[in-house]
């Protein structure tokens, strides 16, 4: 089985040469395309594609969405596999694509998603060891039950697809989502009776330092995501936000890291309120609507049609 690499980039000058290195040094696998999918910016983006010959083509920024922008260039891909990545990934390993897309070819699952660790100490550093374990794991609908929610917890940072599925499933149903479109279709993969691997031996660096405000935006537009998609309201979170700030407290005490402790606060009230106003999104205001979101042009086009 081959594999058709797909990557939207937006003001990316500084990860491209570096990004698309790592990808071409992969060993093991088959890579029948890599397509860049350019959302037009100021910078020397396309320049630099450009001087390296890559396969790419150009949108405005009114024309991206997170789904609909991947679900285009998957449909349009000829390669066995999908696999999106995202700009501003380190790729270290000459394996990662292997382990990423092994069990896909050996059909012990249909999806698999790559391990993300965070190069800066503090809160993301300690969430990405709790999301992103050192042992892989297959989740499948019979661990609906055991894990609710997070059977659908899936990352198109770096993740494969099987292209038959990803088609036979309707990709993400032709909707322009605000965020979150890996879990709508980690959610579709599942319940449609297939499997999805967490490939821990897939590793990438993938690395934020969010301020609160950007930390509250990001949840309220993960908010309306879940009141726009309320079935998964039928899973339960087992309480997971509880977990997570557990897992940050318990790491900063044992690391004496009191720049985290004292920072866990705002951190997690800004993803609390914001989760909670996204979910009410419908009884707000349309002009704090626009100014709580990340994606102006989603709520541009929402509000005025």
């Amino acid at each position: 089985m081959n594999v058709s690499i797909i990557c939207p980039l937006y003001n990316a000058e500084k990860y491209i040469l570096n990004l698309d290195k790592s990808i071409k040094m992969q060993e093991n696998v088959d890579i029948e395309s890599i397509s860049y999918i350019l959302t037009k910016s100021g910078d020397r983006s396309e320049d630099i594609l450009k001087k390296i010959e890559a396969n790419y083509h150009v949108i405005e920024k009114k024309e991206f969405s997170h789904s609909l922008t991947r679900e285009k260039q998957a449909t349009k891909s000829l390669g066995d596999i999908i696999v999106f990545v995202t700009q501003d990934v380190i790729i270290e390993n000459k394996l990662w694509l292997y382990n990423l897309v092994r069990d896909i070819i050996d059909g012990k699952c249909e999806a698999g998603f790559s391990r993300q660790v965070c190069k800066y100490n503090g809160i993301e550093k300690y969430i990405r060891s709790k999301n992103y374990p050192d042992y892989s794991r297959i989740v499948s609908k019979e661990d609906i039950p055991k894990l609710g929610l997070m059977t659908f917890f899936f990352s198109d940072a770096s993740s494969a697809v099987r292209k038959d599925i990803f088609k036979k499933l309707n990709g993400y149903d032709n909707k322009n989502l605000i965020i979150s479109e890996d879990m709508y279709l980690a959610y579709k993969i599942i319940i449609n009776g297939y499997k999805i691997k967490y490939c821990a031996d897939s590793v990438v660096t993938h690395s934020h330092e969010f301020t609160c405000k950007q930390l509250f935006n990001r949840y309220f537009d993960t908010g309306v995501f879940f009141t726009d998609n309320n079935f998964l309201s039928n899973y339960s979170s087992n309480q997971s936000g509880i977990s997570l700030a557990k897992s940050v407290l318990f790491n900063s005490v044992k690391k004496k890291d009191f720049s985290t402790m004292f920072r866990m606060v705002p951190n997690f009230a800004s993803r609390f309120i914001g989760m909670q106003l996204g979910k009410k999104y419908k009884k707000l205001p349309k002009i704090l609507i626009r100014n709580f979101s990340l994606n102006k042009n989603y709520w541009k086009k929402a509000i005025n049609g």
